[in-house]
């Protein structure tokens, strides 16, 4: 696996793990396949978590997973 070369501040990374943990534990799901899905079956991680970070963050953490579990629905994400 290439690593991404862009360098995120601490706060978007336990932003990241914020979501990733939740989405896992909404859908019953171990956290690393949550994270694979994000990062290898699509790019949701950097296409929108991380550059959306100053909205989302802002939001309840029911939304922020409700959107993520759509977005990752739209893609066709298969856990």
């Amino acid at each position: 696996m290439e690593m991404d070369k862009t360098m995120y501040g601490s706060r978007e990374l336990e932003f990241a793990i914020f979501c990733i943990e939740n989405v896992a534990s909404k859908l019953n799901v171990d956290a690393a396949k949550v994270y694979a899905a994000l990062t290898e079956q699509t790019d949701i991680l950097n296409e929108y978590i991380i550059p959306e970070y100053e909205v989302l963050h802002t939001q309840s953490k029911e939304y922020i997973v409700n959107d993520i579990i759509d977005i990752m629905k739209e893609r066709g994400v298969k856990l």
